[in-house]
This record gives structure tokens, C-alpha cells and sequence, in this order.
């Protein structure tokens, strides 16, 4: 039944609120309103094509497409409803189904020069996955890019004015001296770089799917969330929190790299200091340290600009290497996502999984890197349009199941840099500071101090940082969308 005029106005009023939360980029708020609006008149397309927007602005990329979907269904002819579709494909790395949309797009609007460019950007990336696949090697036959270099033979000109190391051994004056080079954009010399990687990856290929970590009684412990290619920050976390050492381990939850625009010294210099001191610093893979990800967010076009396309390849492999969750004195569980979509997974079912792969569109892996939290009991679809979201009897279960009391995750932008949900047993711990330059949001880590092993969370705003914008390095196709 159509809605009564009365509502159809108010719905307006609200929609006209969202809008404003909108572009104050409260984004969350603006899905509140928009589905207030859509609750009062749920025929207009504009409602549903702009709640479609907002959740793209969360990476919430799965309900953006039901909510462009709609859109279309209400109004076959809304140019808008496909074009919010496509983008949030493209943002999935669904090239192919973005394209239909754009080809949509541009038979409703024929004569838009926006839709022309947009939709020969996606035939341009459409073919050049075809040739991609074309050329791709069966996994089975890939070799190791790794076991082809070394890293002894390449010279260090004497005109490089950069950190410098005499020998194997990773050192921290080295690795100070790195972060100041960094600090100042300066480049680190591809043989250093080389030999960080080739190391680390030496390091993280004898360690299990599953790590556990003891903490000493008097000793201290910190997580870090996403760091997303922030190093300027990520500095601030060293200053607040002090440098990695045996005396002050981190763990690293994944995502350090995409959409900031540092993710190359970002990525280094948490490697540096796996290679000084593996027991200082753990690092957990996230659903970023991805092939696919990383192509569209930024940081394949940046280590091609940074570095080479050796260096390319050399980072999608020792990704691969990266352990997927670690247990913190056999009581905290630390996964980049979340939980399971069937209940009953246990420690040793984790430990079991081969890690060394691109991440799977289903099943215990791709779970661990993509589910989120939701407030419902039970289980729900994932909102990011991969893995899934679970309640808080499913951390309860999982907890009780595997004699543990806590699960930490990242994953996903907080207001405050962190959240607490399912009655205290989950914590969310984001530590990039006014994400992408627009979130405005505080960043977070977590202290626990053995032995009760408490968390103490720390929050934290953001720093400057050169003016070098989100995205720098992401292909020309997002940018637009960005």
C-alpha cells in the first residue's frame, strides 16, 4: 500500500537529516535516518540508493548492493541505484558484475561524460583481469619468488644517503634509523628492503596457523588493531607506548597495509622489527594482506612506485606466510574478524588450517579475517558481503568451548577506537586515527598486565602527516569512488 501523504513528508524531513549526518560523514547516523525514512515510505529508490551509499562509506559493501538492489527493483530506470551497485562491486573486487551495472548507467544516461568515463575505466580493468588469468600460473605450479633473490648481491651505491647496516643482522639503531628516514620520506635501498622481507618471511613460515603467547606474571602485553598504511601514527602508538622490545611486546591484528597512503613504511618497519627481535612484535595476517585487496586499495600501486614489481609479487607470498590467530596466556583470543559460522570450532581446528594461500571465499579462514560482531543473537550475513556476523551465544559458546575468556578482534572503524560488546566477552580495537583522512575517529591499543591480564585501553587521536591523500596509489578506477 502506497504511504499516506503524511508520512511521505516526514519521510523527507528525515531524509533530509541523513543527508546532513551524511555529509558531516556520521555515516552510521545517516543509515539510522535513511531507515527511519525508508520505514515510512519504502517506494522511493533515492531512500534506498542513499542508505546504499552510506554503507559503502562503512565497507559495509554487502548491504550496499541489497540496498542499490532495491533501488533498481523500485525504479528500473534509476541511474543511481546501478551506479551505487557497481561501485560496491568494484570495491569487492567483482569487476565483472560491476561492469554490468556501469553498462547500465550508461544506456539510461547516454550523453553523462561521468558514466562514459567510469564505464571505460571498468572495461579497462574488466580486460586486464581477463589477460591476468590468461597468464596466471596454477598454484600448484607457482614458484617461490623468494627463493630467486639475494638480497647479498645487490650493491649499496656509496651516493645513498640512507640508513645503512653492516652485515645480517637487523639492529635497533638500524631500525630507528629507518623510522627517521621514513619520517622524512626518504626511501629505504632495495637491498635493506629485500633482506627485511626475505627474513621475516624465514620467520613466519616456521611459525603454526595458531600462536600462543605466554606473558610472564609482572609482564605487560599490547594489541594494536588496523594500522591501514598510517605510519605517521603508528609512530605515535611507539611514542605513547614505547618501541617493541622482549621487555614490551606487541601484537599486530592485521590490516597494515591499503588506503593510507605509508603503507610500504608501515609494513617495513613492523617487519624490521619481527627480523630484530621475533618475540618483541606478532603480527597477525588481516583480510588487507590480500592479493585482491591489495590491487584495488592501494598498496600494489604503491610498492610498484616505492619499491619494484619483484616486490610485488615478494609481499603476496610472504602475506601468505602470516599466522591467522594467536592464544595470549591460553586465555585471549585474537583474530583480525571474528568467529565461526557453525559452533563447535576448536583451538586445534585453527592450528590445522593451511594458511598458505590467497584468502578462500568461504570456510574457518576466510571467517577468521572477515566476520564482524552484531548485537542479535545467533547468526547473520555479513554486511561486508563476506563471512558472516555472530552473536554474543556464539562468542559465549566459543569461549566456553575452548577455555578461554575473551575474544579480541579489529576489523572494523570505531568512534572511540575501540568497542566492547556480548556482555564484556569481545572487544573490537581499531588503531587508525581518523581513518582515510574523513572518519574522524580516536584510534586504540590494548594493555594487559599479567597475571590477571585485565585489559587497560588506551585511546589516541591522530597526527599530521604529509600531505599525501588516502588512496595515493590506488588504481584510477576507485579513486573515483573513493
Amino acid at each position: 500500500m502506497a504511504a499516506e501523504k503524511s508520512d511521505v513528508s516526514l519521510a523527507e524531513e528525515i531524509k533530509q537529516q541523513a543527508n546532513e549526518a551524511f555529509k558531516a560523514n556520521k555515516f552510521s547516523q545517516a543509515i539510522d535516518l535513511y531507515t527511519k525514512a525508508i520505514e515510512l515510505n519504502g517506494e522511493s529508490a533515492v531512500y534506498w540508493a542513499n542508505r546504499a551509499f552510506a554503507h559503502a562509506k562503512l565497507e559495509e559493501y554487502g548491504s550496499a548492493i541489497q540496498d542499490a538492489s532495491k533501488a533498481v527493483e523500485i525504479d528500473p530506470k534509476y541511474s543511481k541505484g546501478y551506479y551505487r551497485r557497481g561501485a560496491a562491486y568494484l570495491s569487492m573486487g567483482k569487476f565483472k558484475e560491476a561492469l554490468k551495472d556501469f553498462q547500465q548507467v550508461k544506456r539510461l544516461c547516454p550523453n553523462d561524460p561521468d558514466a562514459s568515463k567510469k564505464l571505460k575505466e571498468c572495461e579497462k580493468a574488466v580486460m586486464k583481469l581477463k589477460f591476468e588469468e590468461a597468464i596466471s600460473v596454477p598454484t600448484s605450479e607457482q614458484r617461490s619468488v623468494a627463493e630467486s633473490i639475494d638480497f647479498r648481491t645487490i650493491e649499496v651505491e656509496p651516493q645513498y644517503a640512507g640508513a645503512r647496516l653492516e652485515g645480517d643482522v637487523l639492529t635497533l639503531d638500524f631500525v630507528k634509523n629507518i623510522m627517521d628516514d621514513f619520517k622524512n620520506q626518504k626511501l629505504l635501498h632495495k637491498r635493506y628492503a629485500f633482506q627485511i622481507v626475505l627474513q621475516t618471511r624465514e620467520i613466519l613460515m616456521a611459525l603454526p596457523s595458531l600462536v600462543d603467547i605466554n606473558v610472564p606474571d609482572g609482564k605487560h602485553f599490547t594489541i594494536c588493531g588496523d594500522v591501514h598504511g598510517q605510519f605517521y601514527d603508528l609512530l605515535n602508538i611507539f611514542e605513547l607506548n614505547g618501541l617493541p622490545s622482549e621487555e614490551n611486546p606487541y601484537l599486530f591484528n592485521g590490516d597494515f597495509v591499503d588506503r593510507g597512503s605509508f603503507s610500504v613504511e608501515v609494513i617495513l618497519t613492523l617487519f624490521a622489527f619481527k627480523c630484530m627481535s621475533p618475540s618483541a612484535i606478532h603480527l597477525s595476517r588481516g583480510n588487507h594482506e590480500s592479493k585482491n585487496m591489495n590491487k584495488i586499495y592501494g598498496f600494489e600501486g604503491e610498492v610498484r612506485s616505492k619499491l619494484s614489481d619483484k616486490f610485488v609479487e615478494l609481499f603476496a607470498e610472504v602475506f601468505c606466510y602470516l599466522p591467522l590467530a594467536h592464544v595470549i596466556k591460553k586465555k585471549i583470543f585474537v583474530v583480525h574478524g571474528g568467529l565461526f559460522s557453525t559452533d563447535g570450532v576448536k583451538l586445534s581446528d585453527i592450528r590445522a588450517i593451511d594458511r598458505f594461500c590467497e584468502p578462500p571465499e568461504e570456510g574457518l579462514m576466510c571467517e577468521i579475517l572477515w566476520s564482524d560482531p552484531q548485537p542479535n543473537p545467533g547468526r547473520g550475513p555479513s554486511k561486508r558481503g563476506v563471512g558472516l556476523s555472530f552473536g554474543q551465544d556464539v562468542t559465549k559458546r566459543f569461549l566456553k568451548d575452548n577455555n578461554l575468556d575473551l575474544v579480541v578482534r579489529s576489523h572494523e572503524v570505531k568512534d572511540e577506537g575501540y568497542e566492547i560488546d556480548h556482555d564484556g566477552k569481545l572487544i573490537t580495537v581499531f588503531s587508525a586515527p581518523n581513518y582515510c583522512d574523513q572518519m574522524g575517529n580516536k584510534g586504540a591499543f590494548i594493555r594487559f598486565e599479567a597475571p590477571s591480564m585485565e585489559p587497560k585501553i588506551v585511546t589516541f587521536s591522530a597526527v599530521p602527516h604529509p600531505d599525501v591523500k588516502p588512496m595515493a596509489y590506488a588504481s584510477n578506477f576507485l579513486r573515483m569512488f573513493s
